[in-house]
């Protein structure tokens, strides 16, 4: 049987079947010398380092995708996988977490929990680590970028995106929420009370899950016969001080709303503050409603209304998808949508008598 051939380097991965060489195997030397660069930097490409520029990068990562290149794998592979948060210390997250953790611990794999905030260093030095640690599959509640997406195909770790905050590519796998049909109910259980003066405080528009319950409201209105009005709709970060702050800035114009829909339940709970501050009363003199269904949520006073995505449901079956993906098979449902539901409590009621609802 014919010998695949190793290049100067001494490393090889798949063989690449050409005319008048079929044992012909992909090399680093050979991917190197298509390129035009060292063979040294294709190694750093293939191991996540920095030091490559993007154009060199991009192009070294197209060849090792085009001839299939393939570092051999170890003897054995880490039993462990990694999970990218970019807010550790939020209580969306820490759902998330006892979800990946939970499934994680019943395959018997540990979990790396990594704190990636998006800053451009931080972000390289978690690919780094990731690479240098090879986990198994990789669950992302983070925005990954192409690059690293590249990164992690190149070195055969798969990944799954957790809810969906940018453009991805149709094949890439990821778990997330109808957040459009969530938007839309909680806007329609505020008119259905009897609003109409309903602001709504989102998230950045950058961030698709935001961008999707912002416009399931404007359906709503829309259906409705409501006309939105821009200086209702403030967009803000997904946080208690940036809830509080939009809710302050909304509740001290001359004709405030009536109702508020915020993009989470943190959101909310900012909003809660500030309408104290104001001596206002939810549900008498303000309704709210918020996103997520914290657990926190229902122990608040008033216990609060809000569309419940279900993120331990969501953090399981990214985890699941994630290790069946690691073990090599192919799932035949990659992308997952689960159901939103609008959970009525005592934070909203009908407009107050005589009020421009």
């Amino acid at each position: 049987m014919p010998v695949p051939r190793t290049g100067s380097d001494g490393r090889h991965g798949r063989s690449e079947n050409r005319p008048g060489d079929p044992y012909r195997t992909v090399t680093i030397a050979f991917i190197a010398e298509r390129a035009g660069v060292s063979i040294p930097t294709v190694s750093k490409v293939i191991n996540g380092r920095s030091g490559v520029g993007a154009e060199t990068r991009a192009r070294v990562e197209a060849l090792i995708n085009e001839h299939g290149y393939q570092r051999p794998e170890p003897t054995t592979r880490s039993d462990i996988m990694e999970l990218v948060m970019g807010e550790l210390e939020s209580m969306w997250g820490l759902e998330i977490i006892r979800g990946v953790e939970r499934t994680a611990r019943d395959h018997h794999v540990g979990v790396v929990l990594s704190d990636f905030d998006q800053r451009p260093t931080e972000a390289r030095g978690w690919v780094e680590d990731a690479l240098a640690r090879r986990p198994r599959c990789v669950v992302s509640v983070a925005q990954l970028s192409q690059t690293q997406r590249d990164q992690l195909v190149a070195r055969n770790i798969p990944f799954v995106v957790f809810d969906l905050a940018a453009d991805l590519p149709d094949d890439a796998p990821y778990v997330g929420a109808t957040n459009w049909l969530g938007g839309r109910s909680a806007a329609r259980h505020l008119i259905q009370l009897g609003h109409h003066r309903i602001a709504m405080i989102g998230g950045p528009d950058s961030v698709l899950c935001c961008r999707a319950r912002l416009d399931g409201y404007r359906s709503a209105m829309d259906s409705a016969g409501i006309p939105v009005d821009p200086a209702l709709v403030l967009l803000v970060d997904l946080n208690h001080e940036q809830g509080y702050g939009a809710g302050r800035e909304l509740l001290a114009r001359p004709r405030r709303p009536t109702a508020i829909f915020t993009a989470t339940d943190v959101q909310a709970l900012g909003v809660y503050k500030a309408a104290r501050e104001a001596g206002l009363r939810i549900p008498e003199d303000l309704s709210v409603v918020g996103f997520d269904d914290l657990p926190v949520v229902s122990w608040v006073d008033p216990p609060l209304t809000t569309v419940r995505q279900p993120l331990m449901e969501m953090a399981v079956a990214a985890t699941e998808l994630a290790l069946a993906l690691g073990r090599g098979e192919q799932p035949a449902q990659r992308r997952m949508e689960f159901a939103t539901t609008l959970t009525v409590r005592e934070s909203t009621a009908p407009p107050p008598s005589g009020a421009d609802g």
